[in-house]
Order: C-alpha cells, then sequence, then structure tokens
C-alpha cells in the first residue's frame, strides 16, 4: 500500500482496514446502562470529536433529521430541578399524567410475549440487585427519579426530531445514538440512554429551546463509577438463533 493510503484521511471508505476489528465488537459488548457515574467533567472537545463521527450515521435519503442538544453545568442542574419536582408532583396527583405525556408512544399499550416477561426480568433483576423489594414504592420512585438526575453524569445529551418527520426519523436517530453510545466507549466512557424523560418533553424542550420538535430519547454519558452495585447487573441477552431466521432455499 502506497503512503497515501496510510493516511486515514486520505483512504477512500471502500479500502479503509479496520486494524483492531476486535476493538470494535469489544465497545458493543462492553456497552450497557450505566446508572452510576463519578463526578468528573467530561471535555467538550471529546463530545465535540464523538459526535463528528457519528454525523456519519446512516439515515434515509441522507436525511440527517438528528437533532442534538448536550446539558452540563447550571444548565443541566437546573433541569434537573424541574423535572424531579415534576415527578414528585405526579406521584402526588397521579392525574397529571394528562399533563406529562411523551411524543410518541415508546411502549405498546398492551404487551404480549416474549416482551413482557423480558421487561419483568430487567426490572426484577435491577430492583434485586439494589435491594429494593416489591412494594417499598418510596425507594422505587427515588430509583426512577435518578433517571432526572442523569444518574450523577455530568452531561446529559438530549436527540430530537422536528414534528413534520415521519416515524423514518426515529429509526434514523436511534442508529445515531448508538452510534454515540459505541463511539463513547472508544473515549473510555460509559452512557445510559433513557426514555424515563419523555413523558415530561413539555419541561424539557423549552428548556433546552426546541419547541417545534419531538423528544426521542436521551443519554446520560460521563465516567462510570466502577464501585456502584448497580453497574454489576446485566440483563439477560438472547442468543442469535432465538430472533435469527435463516433462509437459504
Amino acid at each position: 500500500m502506497d503512503s497515501d493510503l496510510q493516511d486515514p484521511s486520505k483512504v477512500p471508505d471502500v479500502l479503509a482496514v479496520v486494524n483492531d476489528p476486535r476493538s470494535v465488537y469489544t465497545a458493543i459488548e462492553t456497552r450497557f446502562c450505566c446508572r452510576a457515574f463519578l463526578p468528573k467533567s467530561v471535555e467538550r472537545a471529546t463530545i465535540e470529536r464523538i459526535l463528528r463521527a457519528c454525523s456519519w450515521s446512516p439515515s434515509g435519503s441522507n436525511t440527517q433529521p438528528w437533532k442534538v442538544y448536550v446539558v452540563q453545568g447550571a444548565s443541566r442542574d437546573a433541569l434537573v430541578s424541574k423535572v424531579c419536582a415534576a415527578h414528585d408532583a405526579l406521584r402526588d396527583d397521579p392525574s397529571l399524567a394528562s399533563v406529562y405525556r411523551e411524543d410518541y408512544p415508546y411502549y405498546p399499550s398492551e404487551w404480549k410475549s416474549p416482551y413482557i416477561e423480558r421487561r419483568r426480568a430487567t426490572g426484577f433483576g435491577l430492583y434485586d440487585a439494589l435491594g429494593i423489594r416489591k412494594g417499598d414504592r418510596d425507594r422505587m420512585h427515588a430509583q426512577l427519579q435518578r433517571n432526572y438526575k442523569f444518574f450523577d453524569a455530568p452531561v446529559g445529551i438530549f436527540f430530537t426530531n422536528e414534528k413534520a418527520m415521519a416515524q423514518g426519523a426515529l429509526v434514523d436517530t436511534a442508529m445515531f445514538v448508538q452510534s454515540v453510545m459505541i463511539a463513547a466507549r472508544g473515549e473510555g466512557l460509559h452512557t445510559c440512554v433513557q426514555a424515563a424523560w419523555n413523558p415530561f418533553s413539555s419541561i424539557v424542550l423549552p428548556h433546552i429551546g426546541a419547541t417545534e420538535e419531538r423528544l426521542v430519547c436521551t443519554l446520560s454519558l460521563g465516567y462510570a463509577d466502577a464501585g456502584a452495585v448497580v453497574n454489576e447487573y446485566r440483563p439477560q441477552r438472547e442468543d442469535p438463533s432465538v430472533f435469527t431466521r435463516w433462509l437459504e432455499n
């Protein structure tokens, strides 16, 4: 290979080689929903590097429908305070559920097998790891509210689409978010992708200046607390034989 092709910036994509393929698999396999972060800041240059690489994520007809809002510092803290207050108010007055509604249905209105069993197993497994017993509403509420504190991560990222976009934009943005999570692993960072913020979009969107958009999901980003028990929990993953069909004849 000549010297020009050894410079990554000059290598045509079709000829580019991943020198350490295992590192790609490792980034995917070590991604998990981190629910405890260290109080260690993440440099803006690092976040910009991640987002720049992820701008190459695929999208239908190259529409690139994702919009990204990064909250840190005082802006982060103010939003945490507002949404935690709303979450407490919703606990005290369940009728507020009509006010705090998500922009699109993330979960089905009626569950079926095997999805409901997987969801329940994940919830029970997480609470068991935390020592939260069934019926302990106070601790369950407090744990759910950890979502609205970004699990103490210093960086919160909100992903939105313009409301005029169709459902395909959700798929495109999901691929972008996955790219961000994998790229974060390359920087030694961890993430937690969250739909829990979606019902509070009426608070989030004005705060970030995105009132004409819909909230797709949220991402907590930072350095994982390796000593936190909650970060030891991993939900079970199905073997590919469960979800794959091979059609060869």
